[in-house]
């Protein structure tokens, strides 16, 4: 896991982008479709405004070492968020998101220090928890910037640090091939090297190799097609194993 400071960092950074994309729209704009699936702009925005206050009560559970927040307490949340208006969902989600942001910043460092909570049957400290927040955030202010802007990408700094943590976002996310296989990945900027497994486990290990490759993607393109968010047409034709991607497109279907 990279340093806290640049998760920190990143978190901040996605949270600017995301305010900035959603400042010049009106009423109607919000209502346009997103790149996720059946939701509007407003919906992928509320999503994330419910999501910052779970992870607000993350936040609390793992500085006070009581148990992760669960079901019981994201259902109001979601039926508070579900219930505004659109509008009021675009505005109220930067505002959300910016609370818990500043919180994070304002964390002392005894604070970061012992924060420690369970999730998915592991012990997780702050940065793994900002690493599955920088996931989310990101990826859906992605999902709101290529409708706005069909040549928009994920924001260079949180490819820099979720490319690494990818493995663990594939295992969860993966769905077996009909007919499994096992692939050298490469990647550029950054340079990178997974071994992908197609099943019947999916999994995507960090690699040491310095033979052949099946696929060589840019990190922001593996990172998309990880999280269901890379089509055949946005992907880079010229480089080795582009034939491959529709076939890996089903083994992440997104999520």
């Amino acid at each position: 896991m990279s340093d806290l400071d640049a998760w920190i960092s990143a978190v901040r950074s996605s949270q600017n982008r995301f305010a900035a994309l959603l400042a010049p729209l009106d009423a109607e704009q919000v209502q346009h479709p997103s790149y996720a699936d059946d939701w509007s702009i407003a919906q992928v925005a509320s999503h994330l405004g419910s999501q910052s206050e779970i992870f607000d009560l993350a936040l609390d559970a793992g500085l006070n070492g009581s148990a992760a927040p669960g079901m019981e307490q994201f259902q109001p949340l979601w039926d508070a968020w579900n219930g505004r208006s659109p509008e009021a969902q675009a505005a109220d989600s930067v505002k959300a998101n910016e609370a818990l942001v500043s919180r994070i910043e304002s964390l002392s460092g005894a604070d970061r220090a012992r924060f420690r909570m369970s999730l998915f049957g592991r012990d997780t400290d702050l940065a793994g928890l900002l690493a599955m927040r920088l996931g989310e955030h990101a990826l859906h202010t992605w999902d709101i910037a290529v409708a706005l802007d069909s040549s928009a990408v994920v924001s260079p700094d949180a490819v820099r640090l979720l490319i690494d943590v990818l493995p663990g976002t594939a295992a969860r996310a993966g769905r077996a091939a009909a007919e499994p296989r096992v692939l050298a990945v490469a990647t550029a900027d950054p340079q990178r090297r997974f071994t992908l497994t197609t099943g019947p486990d999916v999994e995507l290990a960090h690699s040491s190799g310095t033979g052949p490759v099946d696929l060589v993607l840019p990190a922001e393109e593996l990172l998309r097609l990880v999280y269901g968010r890379l089509d055949p047409e946005q992907t880079s034709a010229e480089l080795p194993g582009h034939e491959v991607v529709p076939e890996l497109l089903q083994v992440f279907p997104g999520f």
